[in-house]
């Protein structure tokens, strides 16, 4: 396990950027002191930037190191990027565009709203659990950075926007990260932890649903319920947004931009067809700007490169990772995985752990469960979660999420997710 000096340059510039991630409200305050810098210090306290910058700096060493030998540093940097596939963070920033539009914001909460229509609690309440609970589940199908843009959309324009009290706000964005993370394994398709090993371990969607898929909407239906609880005085108080009238918005308008979303998830895999169908969607945006509010673009590049930093730095932590977790028994992978999870992206680590040969089906089963169960304990623990931080965090205090809040927001409903996949 004797990592080459890029290894452990990646290593160090992987713990830097994670401790940067917990610091991002020290860059806000210097912000606010030195407003001379205030731009740069600001874009060193979004988090979103955080894994793109450190990537930068990885990528100079690469090609510091590669300067004298044959090829020379951009051959050693261009081979390097092109070893990485940069598919799911050009995937989550069309997928978020196109999600986000105002036509399938309509859309989707005319669903929530009949369903909460048929619950047995006051509507601002039921209209919440609506949305933890179906939104979530929905990812299994429409893929989970699409229900984390459209859930967080959502919650935004219907309580956030409205005076939230902070423990409420944290509340929220700790189930919200848990039940997108769990909620996306119905299916073989829809979470990246699960995508990384369902071919090779041949997984189809029957499996998922039998074996994990089912214990996941359990938990997901535990959290939503027990966060309206908590809260249901508070939750009590909001007004839910009156229903837009009749013929607001175009059925065909709205046909073609679910027909956009539709296609740009049968191709979630293929970057020249989605990005060719995102290319198409704005286009229609252009020329029918009445249909649409403002994209979401500036987010969704910063979700990308999150996203992508992370792919690239990730590429460098296989050495230590990898041999961790084939040293563990069943027991031990499955509550390592929650806990790297939190330190890492979750489907590199199940991509890492589908690199061992022989594993038995308990292994796979207990690392792939431990994964999304750590899937919202940090924004870096699941793909989807920096989408949903970009849309909401302006709310919180300071315009960011305190780590540690997250952190322990997210701590019970990680144990509802433990109690349904260890004890059930």
């Amino acid at each position: 396990m004797t990592p080459t000096t890029i290894q452990a340059i990646g290593a160090a510039l992987f713990a830097i950027a994670i401790l940067h991630t917990f610091s991002v409200g020290f860059f806000s305050r210097l912000a606010e002191k030195h407003p001379a810098h205030a731009g740069l210090l600001e874009l060193f306290a979004e988090v979103e930037f955080v894994f793109g910058f450190w990537a930068g700096i990885l990528l100079l060493f690469v090609a510091l190191t590669a300067a004298s030998t044959e090829g020379g540093a951009f051959e050693a940097v261009t081979k390097y990027l092109e070893s990485r596939d940069y598919t799911e963070p050009l995937f989550v920033l069309v997928i978020m565009i196109v999600a986000a539009s105002k036509p399938v914001i309509l859309f989707s909460t005319a669903i929530v709203r009949r369903v909460s229509r048929l619950l047995p609690a006051p509507p601002p309440v039921a209209y919440y659990f609506t949305v933890l609970t179906v939104v979530p589940l929905l990812s299994s199908f429409i893929t989970e950075p699409a229900a984390m843009a459209l859930a967080a959309l959502i919650l935004k324009d219907t309580y956030y926007r409205k005076n939230m009290s902070s423990r409420l706000m944290y509340g929220t964005l700790g189930v919200l990260f848990v039940n997108v993370s769990i909620g996306g394994t119905l299916t073989n398709f829809a979470a990246p932890p699960v995508l990384m090993v369902a071919t090779k371990w041949q997984w189809d969607s029957l499996f998922m649903l039998t074996h994990i898929g089912w214990r996941s909407a359990l938990a997901v239906f535990i959290n939503a319920v027990a966060v309206s609880l908590i809260f249901r005085r508070e939750l009590g108080h909001f007004t839910l947004p009156e229903r837009p009238e009749r013929g607001s918005m175009p059925w065909p308008v709205i046909g073609l931009h679910l027909a956009f979303l539709f296609l740009i998830v049968l191709f979630a895999h293929h970057p020249h067809v989605f990005i060719g169908v995102l290319l198409l969607f704005m286009a229609f945006a252009h020329a029918y700007p009445r249909f649409q509010d403002r994209l979401i673009l500036r987010e969704g590049l910063m979700v990308s490169c999150f996203l992508g930093g992370l792919v690239t730095l990730g590429g460098q932590q296989s050495w230590w990772l990898q041999p961790l977790l084939s040293q563990m028994g069943n027991t031990a992978v499955y509550y390592g995985a929650t806990t790297l999870t939190a330190v890492t992206d979750n489907a590199a680590l199940t991509y890492l752990g589908s690199l061992v040969e022989g594993l038995s089906d308990d292994f796979k089963y207990a690392l792939v469960t431990g994964a999304v169960t750590g899937g919202g304990l940090t924004v870096i623990a699941n793909a989807p979660n920096p989408a949903g931080m970009s849309i909401l965090q302006g709310y919180f205090k300071g315009g960011a999420v305190n780590p540690f809040g997250l952190l322990a927001a997210a701590a019970l409903p990680t144990l509802t997710a433990i109690a349904a996949f260890r004890l059930l």
